[in-house]
């Protein structure tokens, strides 16, 4: 039986974040799960682009990946997404799988959830929310106003930053905003709620696996249009957390536990009965 865990994320072309984000975690994967071979794609096609062209460097993309393991006899392939939301990405990930799926290329072949996907309410129903605000209550500070900085989407799983943002609310963490910024809500939402926090200092933060162009560009950068300068226009003092989620172990671990419960079948028909309205 040859079994492979299929690591998908959406890539980045930065080394410095990838080493101790994306690396790190298919390190710690690689060695919790001993007994898989563990595999990498990248879903951006810009990215993988990009890094053949500047670096001659190539990253499979899923369908590569996956094709590769059926020529070489894989049995059984695990594939992890390390995405934050399950959106546009995620549905391209289970397009793909589902199409081996069809032609029976594995004998199985399953994908595990992203970063945030599930709020359970009842039992047998994971709480991805409040398990990743227990990981990411490490990184907060104490006082300080917070805004995160998510990459938002057209896709309806952008709704998902907005119920992040009333779980925190519902922990205590009242003084830590979030914001898109490709999706909703907007930076321009979130200032009127900053500023009636009354806390003239803002620590920006991404709410993204990697700390690349989004966080040292349009979040911490220092062009007119960034959050950075844009708050500072408002009279804050701005602080820059310049880690992507990645970094932090916790987090790190929740991606674990998901191939553990894909392994174990946990929650394997969460979402998938319907029980009326």
């Amino acid at each position: 039986m040859k079994k492979a865990i299929l690591v998908v994320s959406f890539g980045t072309t930065h080394e410095d974040t990838r080493k101790v984000t994306i690396d790190a975690i298919e390190e710690k994967i690689k060695n919790t799960f001993s007994d898989y071979d563990m595999r990498r794609a990248f879903t951006s096609h810009i990215i993988l682009r990009v890094l053949k062209n500047r670096d001659n460097i190539h990253v499979d993309t899923p369908e590569e990946a996956l094709e590769k393991l059926k020529n070489e006899g894989y049995n059984e392939v695990i594939v992890q997404p390390l995405h934050v939301i399950p959106g546009v990405e995620f549905d391209y990930i289970n397009n793909v799988v589902n199409r081996y799926k069809e032609y029976k290329a594995f004998e199985n072949i399953v994908v595990g959830r992203p970063l945030i996907c599930f709020k359970g309410e009842e039992d047998g129903v994971p709480d991805d929310y409040s398990v990743m605000v227990d990981a990411l209550s490490k990184q907060l500070p104490q006082k300080d106003t917070v805004i995160l900085m998510g990459h938002g989407t057209n896709h309806i799983a952008n709704a998902v930053y907005c119920c992040f943002e009333s779980v925190l609310r519902d922990r205590g963490f009242r003084n830590v905003h979030v914001a898109t910024v490709e999706g909703y809500p907007t930076l321009d939402r979130v200032i009127p709620n900053v500023l009636a926090d009354g806390n003239t200092e803002v620590t920006l933060m991404p709410l993204m696996l990697v700390a690349g162009d989004h966080a040292k560009n349009d979040m911490a950068g220092e062009e007119q249009d960034s959050w950075k300068s844009i708050l500072e226009a408002e009279g804050f003092k701005v602080k820059i957390y310049l880690h992507g989620l990645g970094e932090n172990s916790e987090i790190q671990d929740i991606y674990i536990q998901h191939i553990k419960d894909v392994i174990n079948e946990n929650f394997k028909n969460v979402g998938k009965t319907h029980k009326g309205n």
